[in-house]
């Protein structure tokens, strides 16, 4: 039998007293300990802001090239424009990703004294051309932020652990989003939007684009992989366990491979927000790990410092890069 991906509707995790909040948990703990990957309802956050999200990113995509340039990304800050084919799997097949993005993270002020204690925190890169973008994109991100915890403190329970022990890891904390425009892909591209992979945050949180293209990684009993496309409703989200919260479970949640596939003829565009930790945060299992699972423990400023350092083409990981994301064969 193949692994499917339920719709759940947290309502009750947002109402004291819910009498299915119990139920809802449940739910949340058997999708994260199956296939990894849940749709969710009853979230909260208003059509309107997630369409003007959407909004928003389209109109950063469509500036004018040299402008994008202007504001590309840099070795010494990890914000900012994408260039198309700019990243590559790690996989040693060289095929660049297709797709273009803009790298967002916690927004941070320039005078901020957290600034001292680990350099990614800073204030963000904003395109001139799309003013709206800053108050639009970050009031979407303190939705998501609410929802984020909510999910949080329903695994914990799940799990048997204090939410608040987890609540007080994401304090200033190394959250960021990545928005994303995939162009169409040829019917005989043999390529990727996205290549597969497993998310190294925490947990993801997705508004689905209309166009599609998400595709998560199934087993069959029979120990088959196969790939299927997450069904979720108009104003619905899809939700993901990263290898953070696998880490911490124990190997009792789990972290799945995913893709994306661009073949509808259509532009494609996406903005998923990465759950992380603070940067002096130190992951490691919070629970006896289950059989077979042994993760080394991820120091979160050092991890996310490595993912930025390993993304550029002519950098590779050395022994003391965590091994987060990989896909083992």
């Amino acid at each position: 039998m193949t692994q499917t991906i339920p719709t759940i509707d947290i309502t009750p995790l947002r109402e004291d007293g819910h009498p299915q909040r119990q139920e809802t948990v449940n739910a949340i703990l058997a999708a994260a300990q199956d296939i990894g990957f849940l749709s969710i309802t009853g979230t909260g956050v208003a059509q309107g802001s997630v369409e003007a999200a959407r909004e928003a990113v389209r109109a950063i995509f469509s500036v004018p090239e040299e402008s994008k340039w202007d504001q590309a990304n840099t070795r010494e800050n990890y914000r900012g424009y994408i260039p198309m084919g700019f990243f590559t799997p790690n996989n040693g097949s060289g095929t660049a990703d297709k797709y273009e993005g803009y790298k967002l993270h916690y927004e941070v002020a320039a005078d901020d004294p957290i600034r001292s204690e680990c350099p990614l925190y800073g204030p963000n890169r904003w395109p001139a051309e799309v003013p709206e973008a800053r108050e639009v994109i970050l009031g979407y991100w303190a939705e998501l932020d609410s929802v984020f915890h909510l999910l949080l403190g329903a695994l914990a329970e799940g799990l048997g652990l204090n939410p608040a022990q987890f609540q007080e890891l994401f304090e200033s904390p190394l959250t960021n989003m990545s928005l994303l425009h995939y162009p169409p892909q040829a019917p005989e591209d043999a390529g990727f939007g996205i290549h597969p992979h497993k998310d190294t945050d925490a947990l993801t949180i997705i508004a689905p684009d209309p166009v599609g293209g998400l595709e998560v990684q199934t087993r069959t009993k029979d120990g088959t992989d196969g790939w299927i496309t997450p069904d979720c409703p108009p104003g619905g989200f899809v939700v993901n366990i990263g290898d953070m919260l696998e880490l911490w479970s124990g190997g009792r949640l789990i972290s799945t491979p995913h893709r994306v596939v661009n073949k509808t003829g259509k532009e494609r565009y996406s903005f998923p927000y990465f759950a992380v930790p603070r940067h002096d945060v130190v992951v490691q299992p919070l629970l006896p790990p289950v059989a077979g699972f042994d993760r080394p423990s991820v120091h979160c400023g050092h991890w996310s410092a490595e993912i930025w350092r390993t993304n550029w083409p002519d950098e590779d990981a050395g022994a003391d890069t965590p091994e987060l994301g990989t896909l083992h064969s």
